[in-house]
């Protein structure tokens, strides 16, 4: 329900509304903490996959920092595109932007096992891939109809289900522990487990500010447990901290520039399903706030924003940004459509990036207990994918085209080996089963007709089951599942 008290519903409707400072502020930070964990933690992720940063003793230690300090810059300033606007690039609503976690499957393989010098390859897709996502907002009117809910929930559906096995493998002690006997312990199966309770306590019998922020509670109550059951030292903090600088500006081409057909590729493809996200968010943002459909105008800016501020966080070592969905239902829960409120948030992330310290506390979160919180956010990113297919109408041709896409994009990640053969660029493409998934699914929607014929469904049932009559219904009873 929306806050009468800080303007009239007129008022609280209307993107250009500045809310009284002393309520402006905290909105904002509120909006902070609604994203800050998942902001961060692609960064975390990245690092983990290939090998470097981790322990305060390690050379690549700063290395890690400085990509935390970037995800926490170029959010912000990627965001204050959105809300300020330059020019036609920005939405002028309250967006908030972070890092994206549905390139993390593109980005795991480029980086898996190759340290600090991935990275000039990584940043360059970025680029490459920000370039291709501000071009799509030109043209993103016209593609909507190739990408429906079944093609769309379907990917972050994907998205989800390659992700849940990095949450699986922190909670358990993190891939550089796999194989020691600490790997799977009790121990670091508890720090996930207090982190996950108290996430889930919050989230539903809480209120306000601290429903808002659940995750990262359940973080901080799992960084304390962690310390008093020594997982963390104290000893470690302070390394950490006095190992950061207290203020540095972010480096342009810090870790070089690298091509990578497949890099380039993997980015660019998925610009669509970020572009496409976005136009659910802004739409959601437009609904849930002001009570009406988004604007064309404001469609295409926030698609160039998305676009331009990926390209210039990779130009500095920042990861792909996108709108964030969890924002999206703060603004409806808030009733506060303010695009101020979400300036004032941005300009806190802006700070927090300029001081690397801030990055330095966050590393020294144990992976356990990180687990604990990524098995939460990447379950809800399979649950957003489902509520998504829900929206699809569960025909004959629907299923079938489901069931070949998940079949193949879901079985090359889980058998990567599968495609040894191919050529290095088409593999790093094909194991992320993502793409693969994507482009199955976009095709076959586009080239099936409307409604297979019955006895094509039934013979592919029927060498499942054996039975000749898969696919028929008792009389009364409709073919379709129902839509709920």
């Amino acid at each position: 329900m929306a806050d009468t008290s800080i303007g009239t519903p007129e008022q609280l409707r209307d993107p250009n509304y500045t809310p009284p400072l002393y309520k402006a502020v905290p909105l904002g930070i509120q909006h902070v903490l609604a994203m800050f964990v998942a902001n961060v933690t692609p960064a975390i992720i990245v690092a983990g996959a290939a090998g470097f940063g981790f322990g305060s003793g390690s050379p690549d230690f700063p290395e890690l920092l400085y990509l935390i300090q970037m995800s926490m810059l170029f959010a912000g300033l990627a965001t204050l595109l959105q809300t300020i606007t330059i020019g036609p690039i920005g939405a002028a609503l309250p967006i908030v932007q972070g890092t994206s976690f549905a390139f993390l499957p593109i980005m795991i393989p480029l980086v898996a096992g190759k340290g600090v010098d991935a990275l000039a390859v990584l940043f360059t897709g970025v680029i490459a891939g920000g370039v291709f996502h501000a071009i799509i907002g030109t043209f993103i009117g016209k593609i909507r109809f190739a990408l429906p809910p079944l093609v769309t929930g379907l990917v972050v559906t994907m998205i989800g289900l390659a992700l849940v096995r990095v949450g699986i493998q922190y909670a358990a002690g993190g891939v550089p522990a796999i194989g020691t006997p600490e790997y799977g312990s009790l121990l670091n199966w508890s720090a996930a487990l207090v982190v996950i309770f108290v996430t889930l306590g919050l989230k539903f019998f809480a209120r306000g500010m601290l429903a808002v922020s659940a995750v990262l509670v359940g973080l901080l109550v799992g960084y304390v447990y962690a310390i008093f059951t020594g997982i963390l030292t104290t000893d470690a903090i302070a390394a950490s901290w006095s190992n950061a600088a207290p203020f540095a500006l972010p480096v342009p081409f810090k870790y070089g520039a690298e091509f990578s057909v497949a890099a380039i590729l993997g980015f660019c493809l998925m610009a669509f399903v970020s572009a496409v996200e976005t136009v659910g968010d802004v739409s959601g943002i437009t609904k849930g706030g002001a009570g009406r459909e988004a604007t064309d105008r404001e469609i295409q800016g926030a698609t160039y924003a998305d676009g331009v501020g990926t390209a210039v966080a990779g130009m500095f070592g920042a990861f792909p940004n996108t709108s964030f969905s969890q924002n999206v239902g703060l603004i409806a829960m808030t009733g506060v459509m303010s695009r101020h409120v979400v300036t004032c948030g941005a300009i806190f992330l802006i700070v927090c990036g300029l001081i690397p310290k801030v990055g330095g506390v966050i590393r020294t979160v144990p992976i356990e207990v990180l687990g604990g919180g990524v098995i939460v956010m990447f379950g809800m990113v399979v649950a957003a994918g489902i509520s998504m297919l829900s929206d699809v109408d569960w025909s004959r041709r629907n299923m079938v085209i489901f069931a070949v896409a998940l079949s193949v994009g879901l079985g090359l990640q889980l058998e990567p080996a599968a495609v040894a053969g191919l050529p290095d660029t088409v593999r790093v493409l094909a194991v992320s089963g993502l793409l693969p998934a994507a482009f199955i699914a976009i095709i076959l929607n586009l080239v099936l007709p409307e409604e297979l014929a019955a006895e094509s469904t039934e013979e592919v049932a029927g060498g499942l089951s054996g039975r000749e009559t898969w696919g028929k219904q008792p009389e009364g009873i409709p073919l379709e599942t129902p839509r709920h």
